[in-house]
C-alpha cells in the first residue's frame, strides 16, 4: 500500500488508556493516526506517538478539545490536511466523576454530559463530512450505562447510554452513504480512569473485580483496542448499528 493511500483515522482521548492502544492497533493495520491530545490531560500524547511509529505507522498529535464544536472541527480538518482523507472516527475521549444525584448540580451534570456524550456528536458530525463509502465510525460506551447502572454516576452512564443510540441512529442515516457507525461496550478494563479510586474502582477495586469475571482478570487496553482496529476495517463491511461488549463474560455471568 503506498503511503497516498493509506487509510487515515483520527481518535479522541489518545493520550492513554483505550484509546493510545487503539492508535497503536490502527498504526499497526496501517493506519494514518490524528492523536487527540487535551491540553488538560495529565498524560503524555507523545508517547502514544512513538508507540504508533515504533508499530511502523504514521501519526500526529492535534490538540482537541471536544467540549468545544470549532476545536472538535479543527481537529478533523487538521488531519484531512495533513494525509488529504479521512476513513475512520475514533470518538473515545470521556470523564468520569462521582457524584450523589441527589446533591448533583447542573454544571457537574453538564460537564460530563459535555464530554461523553455530546463530544462523540461533535465528533461524529465533523467526520461524516469528510468520510466516503467504507468510512467508519466507533464510539466508546461503557459497560456503565451501556449495561449496567451506577450508583453515584447517573451523568456518566446517561452519557454512554446515548451513545448507543446515537451510533444506531447514524448507521442507519448514513448507511446509504457507505459509512458504518458502531459502539464497544468495554467491560471493567485496567487504565489511567479505572485506576482513580475517588471516581473509579481503584487498584483495590479491580484486583477484587478479577475474582468475580469469568475471565479471572479485568481487561486490558490492547483488547478493546483490537475490537475497534476490526470495526474500523473492511472486515466489518456489513457491522453496523452495533455494540459491542467486550467484558470477559462479565455481563452473561450469575454471581452466586
Amino acid at each position: 500500500m503506498t503511503a497516498a493511500a493509506a487509510p487515515v483515522a483520527v481518535i479522541t482521548g489518545a493520550a492513554s488508556g483505550i484509546g493510545a492502544a487503539t492508535a497503536v492497533a490502527l498504526a499497526t493495520s496501517g493506519y494514518r493516526v490524528g492523536i487527540g491530545s487535551f491540553a488538560g490531560d495529565p498524560h503524555d500524547p507523545e508517547r502514544t506517538l512513538a508507540a504508533v511509529r515504533q508499530a511502523g505507522g504514521d501519526g500526529a498529535v492535534i490538540e482537541v478539545d471536544v467540549r468545544d464544536t470549532a476545536s472538535v472541527e479543527g481537529f478533523v480538518e487538521q488531519a484531512v490536511q495533513r494525509w488529504g482523507r479521512l476513513d475512520t472516527a475514533i470518538a473515545n475521549a470521556g470523564i468520569l466523576r462521582a457524584a450523589p444525584f441527589a446533591a448533583m448540580t447542573d454544571d457537574q451534570w453538564g460537564d460530563v454530559l459535555s464530554v461523553d456524550l455530546h463530544g462523540v456528536m461533535r465528533t461524529a458530525r465533523a467526520a461524516v463530512r469528510h468520510l466516503g463509502a467504507g468510512g467508519s465510525i466507533v464510539a466508546v460506551s461503557s459497560i456503565a450505562g451501556g449495561v449496567y447502572g451506577w450508583g453515584e454516576h447517573a451523568h456518566y452512564a446517561t452519557a454512554k447510554a446515548g451513545v448507543i443510540g446515537l451510533v444506531r441512529s447514524l448507521a442507519v442515516e448514513f448507511g446509504p452513504r457507505g459509512i458504518r457507525a458502531n459502539a464497544i461496550i468495554p467491560g471493567l478494563i485496567e487504565t489511567p480512569q479505572s485506576l482513580d479510586a475517588v471516581n473509579s474502582l481503584g487498584p483495590e477495586g479491580l484486583r477484587q473485580a478479577g475474582g468475580y469475571i469469568p475471565a479471572g482478570r479485568v481487561g486490558r487496553p490492547e483488547e478493546v483496542a483490537a475490537v475497534a482496529a476490526f470495526l474500523a476495517g473492511a472486515g466489518a463491511s456489513y457491522v453496523s448499528g452495533q455494540a459491542i461488549i467486550v467484558d470477559g463474560a462479565l455481563t452473561v455471568a450469575m454471581r452466586d
